[in-house]
């Protein structure tokens, strides 16, 4: 499987990560500053995973204790994206101590919430892993924490719906219900729409599907349709265009995925690897 890599740039993500060191540290660390008088001694320590899963946001981590000092070493002995079982090393560091304790909380928080994520998501990839269908997140995801959340589905390896609201054109079901209709939703969207953004309409039932087909939509959602009717449609889609790009949606657990992707679609959308993971297990041990 193609591992995502690519960590989000710093232009991004230092903001981010201040803003949360700040939060945590409030007017100082009250603990570790009364553990040294002067310059902290050099310490070292490591990550060990406390339960089997995938691995992902180590650079980010190690961005997190640069920021408090930037002759930090964090060294990944995990490659992002792979699994890792109970007990094995994951990470060493090396550093002055007040910034190994003063970084410890927030960079666990963020690679155990993305090692949680990037787990479930490989789950529900491995169900599909021999179908064309593809794995998309969605936007219910942690405000503040969208751009690591897209970032571990990607790693766990899934492809990543839009990021925001400014990254294509989805007309659901209240945006259809403000109009009255699908074709008055697209024929008013059309003409605003900046090349090359798509639009994707939302449908629930045959008839808007007919509906978005005839009025020219890039991408049509099957949102929450029975397999039989889900099926029903992409044959309809098909024949009438088959350059249009279906998506299902709408409560896909790992019982149901693979015969949502045996329908034909081309990607399945879910919440679940970010809204329903649980945190891996992680700690920090100094040496």
């Amino acid at each position: 499987m193609k591992r995502f890599t690519s960590v989000p740039a710093s232009i991004l993500l230092d903001p981010l990560l201040r803003s949360w060191l700040l939060e945590d540290m409030g007017r100082g660390d009250r603990s570790t500053a009364a553990l040294f008088e002067g310059k902290a001694p050099i310490g070292h320590a490591q990550w060990i995973v406390k339960e089997a899963g995938i691995i992902a946001g180590l650079p980010i981590a190690g961005r997190v204790f640069q920021l408090l000092n930037d002759q930090v070493s964090f060294e990944p002995i995990a490659q992002e994206g792979e699994n890792y079982e109970r007990g094995q090393a994951i990470a060493k560091i090396s550093g002055a101590m007040d910034a190994l304790l003063t970084g410890e909380r927030v960079a666990l928080n963020l690679v155990m919430r993305l090692s949680g994520i990037a787990t479930m998501t490989r789950q529900y990839v491995n169900q599909i892993a021999d179908l064309p269908t593809q794995l998309v997140d969605t936007r219910k995801t942690t405000p503040g924490l969208r751009l690591l959340e897209k970032y571990a589905t990607q790693v766990g390896g899934a492809v990543n719906h839009r990021m925001g609201l400014d990254d294509g054109v989805m007309l659901k079901d209240n945006h259809i219900a403000a109009v009255g209709g699908i074709a008055t939703a697209i024929a008013r969207i059309r003409g605003h729409v900046p090349y090359p953004l798509t639009i994707e309409v939302e449908t629930e039932q045959l008839d808007q599907v007919r509906e978005a087909i005839e009025h020219g939509a890039d991408i049509i959602m099957l949102d929450n349709m029975p397999l039989k009717s889900m099926q029903q449609a992409v044959a309809m889609i098909r024949q009438a265009n088959p350059r249009i790009k279906i998506e299902a949606s709408g409560n896909v657990t790992l019982e149901t995925i693979r015969s949502v992707a045996q329908t034909g679609v081309d990607y399945i959308s879910s919440s679940a690897p970010i809204t329903r993971s649980t945190w891996l297990d992680i700690s920090m041990r100094i040496q």
